[in-house]
């Protein structure tokens, strides 16, 4: 950013000598009391606070207001004592007043770095910037809360915030359509369906005089920037109209709408994308705001449907959304296990009805009840016919000799779909891509390419638009084109992978997949901690896949705990065979229907686990659960060398809520956890809005790691959050309630928004969420109230959350493919094999197998149970920023103060 200077004051005008040559640069006010105990924030080159007073490149720091009371108070000062209470008063009075004062330095300031408060720097400054946001297209759940991230950021970065109403029809017809927005304007915003500021088609924009019309406004408003979140269609008509903007001001002064001067401030349009689809149908991101939230409606219906459907053991076909791209169709059936699924993009390589019937004939024959078909409403065959609802309907329905004949119903899910507020990952995208558009926004160049907004590897990053738009359109040519495997190219990996995953766990008691009678193995599963959402989903999608490949899948209930002492129970012990038809049905159940529990190894007796394992001739372990299950295999995996039998391939699939597992970004049951948390979280504001001037303490669970507490605050837009990894002080406790009191006094009662404090269960041994509510109540005075609220299990779900569920059968799919790659009898080499003990996870958008013998060395806090390195650490920033938190003193935050913080507490 440029350097901002202002005219030296006559007052200072003496003392820049020859010796002191630099810039004046004028800072924001600050009391004489602060400045004395180096209490005020003082700025970097690159404009970041920091701790000390101390300047890079500073020549001088010296008091520019007020210089003679200030000499008058350091020579009256040895008279304090005899002055008295009337000195003590005025010297209070003194230490409150505001000061200005000016900075001497030879290096460029940014701008961002402090407020101009005097009216000559005022005029000297370039005027603030202004950003737009809007949405176009067919709205989509999340669009609301990037709506709210953009504006809040652009405010946050000292630029001016504006909302385009009824998106480019707003443009267009210009005055009240475009509306300057402040702070509170948006709050609330997060829980809300749809897009609040509208979105309309308009005919208008589509021609140039529309676009002229458009471009007048934006300048009229002394708008530059435009942040857009929609479709393909939409983000492209920018693309357009950002290219078409040199030329459209030179036509507006040409015509005399506009004069030279006033087109002169904005001769580039600078344009920045946000993917608002719920098809997830935009090349280059792997997710798209909305996607979620829209198979999470999808699953439900589906859910609900299946339930009548088994009850009259009838058919439905139901018709989704997605004209070329079957995500949504083959991640809800994925996730729902569908019997059968059609998308464009990879149609039946056989005749369609054909291999309908024979998958359909298979499930019945083995006691099914039920058959669901999912069919996206841009499906085709292998020659490029549309294939319809009705056509599968007859199919299924068909009474004659060699037909289905079942009683077949069609459902049309249509635009509830697009219906009710986001789901937590939703809230989370739009929110963090709205953060980095307004940054894209302020990094822009008249040369940079348009950007749009994407996710890659978990990563919020900026991508070319129109290269993305181009490999959309090219996608969609070629499914016309009848080039399928061009087009399953052209989707992400996980996309590709979740197919093969569907093929898998469907076609089961098919000969032709089944391995050789040398190669089959005996499986042993077992969850291990506290049950978590996926947890089901992951042991159907595996037993389906064993089955498939011919191998045995055993069961073994109630954890460590029911391996060592009920193996040999009568009738039942609790090792079992698994029944296909018995966990079919599992995919939309939460808990753990083989049971769990936290018992370890060691407390069991490792001697009678490993001869049980050699007793029931496990040829490897599947492991499914949280930070328990990894200290469990941890303690097998040391025990080979005393007990050969524990000499086998063992796998973990990190479930837990809390996603403290080492080696994964993602454990399944967060997702879960995160959705009951915001639903939670969303009624609990609606009855602190309802009072309007009230505090919720939330307390959430999470042992060690703050992951669901910090995630769960920034798709709910808590006022704060206290976790573990940065702990809670005295201090921190105090800034927050000044920054409540500052916020209900201003609010005067007109806004009807609760507020809502998250605090993780073990953030900290004396600060719990009922303490923390009395402190607020006790210092609010009765301005305003606190309660406490403790969710408690309920944050570990009822039905598990689509993403859990269709991560758990990719993932769990890998986890034994892995195990199988050992063989049977595999004892000789596997103690040699470091990958023998693996824990498969998410990093980025891959998906890993680290080794446990490096992640207990060197990627595990012992101490805290968690890894060492926290991934989502960095949206502490972005909640706190979003939430207007003001900066606040934390506590010793590293690893190793954290350790010896806990060592004198006795932790």
């Amino acid at each position: 950013m440029p350097e901002t200077s202002v005219p030296l004051p006559n007052a200072l005008a003496g003392l820049s000598t020859s010796s002191t040559s630099g810039t004046w640069v004028l800072v924001e006010p600050v009391r004489w009391a602060d400045w004395r105990h180096n209490n005020f924030p003082p700025f970097t080159e690159s404009g970041e606070t920091t701790s000390s007073v101390e300047f890079a490149g500073c020549a001088l720091l010296v008091l520019c207001s007020l210089l003679l009371f200030y000499y008058l108070h350091i020579f009256a000062w040895p008279l304090h004592s005899l002055t008295g209470p009337i000195f003590d008063i005025l010297n209070k009075l003194w230490q409150s007043i505001p000061i200005p004062y000016y900075l001497l330095t030879d290096r460029p300031i940014p701008a961002s770095s402090f407020n101009v408060l005097s009216a000559i720097a005022e005029s000297k400054m370039a005027p603030k910037k202004k950003i737009a946001v809007m949405t176009s297209g067919g709205d989509s759940p999340g669009m609301n809360a990037a709506v709210r991230a953009v504006v809040r950021m652009t405010l946050h970065m000292n630029c001016d915030a504006y909302c385009v109403y009824e998106g480019y029809e707003g443009l267009v017809q210009g005055g009240d359509f475009i509306k300057q927005m402040q702070w509170d304007d948006v709050r609330g915003w997060l829980s809300e369906g749809g897009t609040l500021i509208g979105t309309a088609r308009c005919m208008a924009f589509y021609e140039r005089p529309g676009r002229l019309t458009a471009a007048k406004n934006m300048v009229l408003a002394g708008i530059d920037a435009l942040i857009i979140c929609g479709g393909d269609g939409s983000l492209t008509g920018a693309d357009k109209f950002r290219a078409e903007w040199p030329s459209l001001l030179e036509e507006l002064v040409q015509d005399g709408q506009l004069t030279t001067s006033q087109v002169e401030p904005y001769q580039h349009l600078n344009i920045v994308g946000l993917v608002g689809s719920i098809d997830n149908d935009l090349t280059g991101t792997d997710a798209t705001i909305g996607c979620y939230s829209a198979l999470a409606r999808i699953c439900e219906m589906v859910d609900y449907i299946e339930a009548t459907a088994s009850s009259h053991s009838r058919a439905f076909v139901i018709e989704v959304m997605g004209r070329h791209c079957g995500w949504l169709a083959l991640m809800g059936g994925v996730a729902t296990g569908a019997d059968f699924v059609f998308i464009p993009e990879r149609p039946r390589e056989h005749d369609w009805q054909e291999d309908m019937k024979v998958v359909v004939q298979r499930h019945r024959s083995l006691g099914k009840r039920k058959t669901i078909v999912i069919v996206a409403e841009g499906a085709r065959d292998k020659d490029g016919t549309k294939i319809t609802a009705e056509e599968i309907k007859d199919l299924l329905a068909d009474k004659s000799e060699g037909g289905l004949a079942l009683d077949t119903r069609i459902t049309t899910l249509g635009h509830v779909q697009r219906g009710g507020t986001a789901v937590a990952y939703d809230r989370m995208l739009a929110t963090l891509q709205g953060v980095e558009a307004v940054k894209a926004v302020l990094d822009a160049t008249p040369e940079t390419e348009t950007p749009f907004i994407a996710i890659n590897e978990n990563k919020i990053v900026r991508k070319p638009l129109m290269k993305a738009v181009a490999e959309t359109k090219e996608l969609a040519k070629a499914v016309d084109a009848k080039d399928f495997e061009k087009a399953m190219s052209l989707r992400d990996a996980e996309f590709y992978d979740q197919w093969n995953s569907y093929m898998l766990t469907t076609n089961v008691m098919v000969d032709d997949q089944k391995l050789p009678e040398k190669d089959r193995m005996r499986i042993g599963f077992i969850n291990v901690g506290a049950p978590a959402g996926g947890m089901n989903a992951a042991v159907r999608a595996a037993v389906a896949y064993c089955i498939s490949r011919g191998h045995e899948p055993m069961a073994i209930h109630n954890g460590f705990a029911g391996f060592s002492r009920h193996h040999g129970d009568k009738p039942f012990g609790s090792i079992r065979p698994f029944d296909w038809l018995e966990v079919d049905g599992w995919a939309s159940k939460g808990g753990s229907e083989i049971g769990t529990n936290r018992e370890l190894p060691n407390e069991s007796g490792m001697e009678l686990i490993a001869n049980l394992i050699e007793d029931y001739h496990f040829d490897a372990l599947f492991i499914v659960g949280g930070f328990e299950a990894f200290h469990s295999i941890s303690q097998m995996r040391k025990a080979r060398d005393q007990y050969p039998s524990l000499c086998i391939p063992m796998c973990l699939l990190p479930a837990t809520i809390s996603n403290n597992v080492p080696g994964t970004e993602y454990s399944l049951g967060s997702d879960t956890c995160l959705n009951e948390l915001v639903n939670y979280c969303d009624k609990i504001k609606q009855s602190a809005s309802a009072t309007r001037r009230r505090v919720f303490v939330i307390e959430t669970q999470g042992g060690r790691s703050g992951y669901i507490a910090t995630l769960s605050g920034l798709d709910v837009g808590a006022s704060a959050v206290y976790i573990p990894e940065e702990g809670v002080s005295l201090e921190m406790l105090n800034s927050d309630v000044n920054h409540l009191k500052e916020v209900f006094k201003k609010d005067k009662g007109q806004s009807r928004a609760g507020r809502l404090i998250l605090v993780n269960e073990k953030a900290s041994k004396v600060y719990n969420a009922k303490l923390i509510a009395d402190i607020i109540r006790e210092e609010a005075h009765d301005r305003f109230e606190s309660r406490e609220s403790i969710p408690g299990h309920v944050q570990q779900g009822g039905v598990p959350s689509p993403m859990d569920r269709c991560r758990a059968v990719r993932l769990a799919i890998k986890c034994i493919q892995h195990l199988e790659g050992f063989g049977r009898n595999a004892h000789n080499h596997v103690k040699k094999d470091p990958r023998s003990t693996t824990v498969i996870g998410i990093q980025g958008s891959e998906v890993v197998f680290t080794e446990m013998k490096d992640l207990e060395e060197n990627g595990t806090d012992w101490p805290n149970r968690r890894p060492k390195v926290a991934h989502w650490i960095g949206l502490s920033e972005v909640v706190n920023m979003l939430a207007g938190r003001p900066e606040y003193p934390t506590p010793e935050k590293s690893l190793t103060g954290l350790i010896a913080k806990d060592t004198k507490r006795g932790l």
